[in-house]
């Protein structure tokens, strides 16, 4: 996997003019059509250690709608992997459409229990694993380890120097904590958790990090309510934000932090000349399953 590089698109309109700021989108969500976005970057290490280590097989956790696991059957497709996808939870059927397109990719699905699944990364329940599927190299959840950080820290690059504000939506914090290793002196990193009670991951981001900063600012309050909840006024937001500049937010995690970042300017949080950058990260997979959830309550994410 190479180290791709994607275009900034500088944003358009009143909102921003009267604010006096700037705001501009690196679309990571176009680095590959279906590893888009910060999964490229947490993939790419951990797959060249798969192949240094002589791995041919493959193993990861998420959730049904994970863009992890969608992200990682694709990449063992494209890079000569067989994969296993761990999945919380109990089987459904018929498959949703990431599981569905995960199957399809070549991927082999399990599934663990809710209550199992918290224990996921002990060891007794990696040896079980092993002596279900025989060897694999494990990737975990969200690709959130060491190598995962580094291949987020290559999100950042010259281009990016001009801003001062570099702002990503969290789910394990990993995308978060690359971006700040990367990060200038001058530039401070928002991170805005998908999930509700997101507080701890500032801890989490730092650690990842290797060090305490005060550049890192944990936009908390922009959850609408948790992880993958949505409501009207989020969908409406995603809907004309497309209608507007042409590019498609996910409802888990971009659609949230750039409502987030609307709110901010609005109310003038940002001082007057700031350059904004937000960080695409992909996760438009996710929005088929979303639209099948969406539609007893008559919404759709177009």
């Amino acid at each position: 996997m190479e180290n791709l590089q994607s275009p900034i698109v500088k944003l358009k309109g009143k909102l921003f003019d009267e604010a006096g700021v700037e705001l501009s989108i690196k679309r990571d969500d176009l680095l590959h059509t279906f590893i888009s976005g910060n999964k490229w970057r947490k993939l790419r290490y951990n797959l060249l250690q798969a192949k240094e280590e002589g791995a041919t097989r493959l193993l990861t956790f998420g959730g049904a709608y994970s863009n992890h696991i969608a992200a990682v059957s694709a990449a063992g497709k494209e890079f000569g992997f067989d994969t296993i996808g761990m999945i919380r939870g109990e089987e459904t059927l018929p498959l949703n459409p990431t599981l569905d397109f995960a199957t399809k990719q070549g991927m082999k699905l399990g599934y663990l229990s809710r209550e199992l699944y918290t224990y996921k990364n002990e060891p007794l329940v990696l040896e079980k694993l092993k002596e279900k599927w025989e060897d694999f190299y494990l990737i975990p959840e969200g690709g959130a380890n060491s190598l995962g950080v580094k291949g987020c820290e290559e999100i950042l690059d010259s281009e990016t120097d001009d801003y001062n504000f570099i702002s990503v939506a969290s789910g394990t914090g990993t995308t978060a904590a690359g971006i700040l290793k990367a990060a200038k002196d001058y530039q401070t990193v928002l991170s805005f958790p998908a999930l509700k009670g997101g507080e701890f991951l500032e801890t989490e981001i730092e650690k990842m990090a290797d060090s305490f900063s005060a550049r890192l600012w944990m936009l908390t309050k922009y959850h609408f309510g948790g992880y993958a909840k949505v409501n009207e006024e989020l969908v409406n937001f995603i809907n004309e934000f497309k209608q507007a500049h042409q590019i498609q937010l996910d409802p888990i995690y971009t659609g949230k932090m750039l409502y987030g970042l609307y709110d901010m300017i609005e109310n003038n949080v940002f001082p007057e000349g700031s350059k904004l950058l937000a960080i695409h990260t992909g996760g438009l997979q996710g929005i088929a399953g979303m639209n099948e959830r969406l539609k007893n309550k008559g919404l759709i994410i177009n």
